[in-house]
């Protein structure tokens, strides 16, 4: 993997070790102790991997996938040392984010051809959804990029308030109405507003609340319907955001999210204050949509493009 080394600046490549550290150290004495005393791979040391890979929140199903791979290799090399597993386990573990045609990007970009390129961002609330639009805003602004800010969580007040908190701080425009205005109102407003203002990108919040799904659905399908009035194509991304620290609620919020509405990217936040960091792997298995953006951190730039490339040498450094 040392080909990979340099894809990330070498501050972005320290603030992603240090954000996977409880990972990677809960992982590792997990594995050690799970080959302790064994010299090869055998059913033993591969029933401990399992519960292992369970245990580190990748999910059952993502762990099965990477036992049976890693058996048809003892099958096929005869002879596998314990020494080779964390080779192996790296080299898997890649290929599956290979499959999900994720994390190929090494920094902010937008689509050349779409312009203002239309953001969508849902989840539940608490999962860091607004933090995350704000550190995205500062990072396309860096780039150079014109954003406009639409804050249709309506429903809370707190939403628009803290939107317009980052939307401050990071000196972006911002469209607000008041509390219980209606969302696809602001969403629309937004986008009108962003091709007033010849923005490059637009972000849209939006309402959290998974209790009653027919009304999400219904809600997240009227945003979209009233943008394509001004922007046919529009949402070009649907960015969910989860809290990678709830390990399993996590697979159970995509799960619930993917059935409301068409989800194209993922954003995986908290990393940083957690073990559960094996979530990554597993959520971009199950559901085939590509992980965006990670969060390693609670400052602006902790904010990190994910890289499967890099990802994998911090979690196996």
């Amino acid at each position: 993997m040392s080909f990979f080394k340099n894809i990330f600046s070498k501050e972005k490549k320290e603030t992603l070790d240090k954000g996977l550290e409880k990972t990677k150290t809960s992982f590792f004495s997990k594995l050690s102790k799970a080959v302790a005393g064994k010299a090869k791979v055998d059913d033993d040391v591969l029933d401990n991997l399992e519960e292992v890979l369970v245990s580190s929140d990748v999910g059952v199903d993502t762990t099965l996938k990477i036992i049976e791979r890693i058996e048809e290799r003892v099958a096929r090399d005869k002879y596998l040392g314990t020494e080779e597993l964390n080779q192996i386990l790296r080299d898997e573990i890649a290929g599956l984010l290979s499959e999900t045609n994720t994390g190929d990007e090494t920094d902010f970009t937008i689509p050349e051809n779409k312009k203002p390129y239309v953001l969508m961002v849902v989840g539940v609330n608490g999962v860091g959804k607004t933090t995350t639009i704000g550190k995205l805003a500062s990072q396309f602004k860096k780039k150079g990029l014109k954003v406009v800010l639409g804050a249709a969580d309506t429903f809370r007040a707190a939403a628009i308030d803290q939107l317009q908190v980052w939307a401050d701080r990071t000196g972006v425009p911002i469209i607000r109405q008041e509390m219980g205005s209606d969302p696809a109102s602001v969403a629309y407003d937004t986008v009108q507003s962003g091709l007033n203002q010849d923005a490059d990108v637009i972000i849209i919040d939006t309402a959290g609340r998974l209790h009653n799904k027919v009304n999400l659905m219904n809600e997240l399908t009227k945003i979209k319907r009233v943008m394509q009035k001004v922007i046919p194509d529009a949402p070009h991304d649907v960015l969910l955001v989860l809290d990678g620290s709830t390990g399993q609620n996590a697979f159970e919020q995509a799960k619930q999210f993917t059935k409301a509405t068409e989800v194209t990217s993922l954003a995986v936040t908290k990393l940083d204050g957690t073990a559960k960091g094996g979530v990554v792997i597993g959520i971009s298995d199950q559901f085939k949509i590509p992980v965006k953006y990670i969060g390693v951190g609670e400052g602006i730039d902790d904010l990190q493009v994910f890289n499967k490339h890099e990802f994998v040498d911090s979690f196996f450094r």
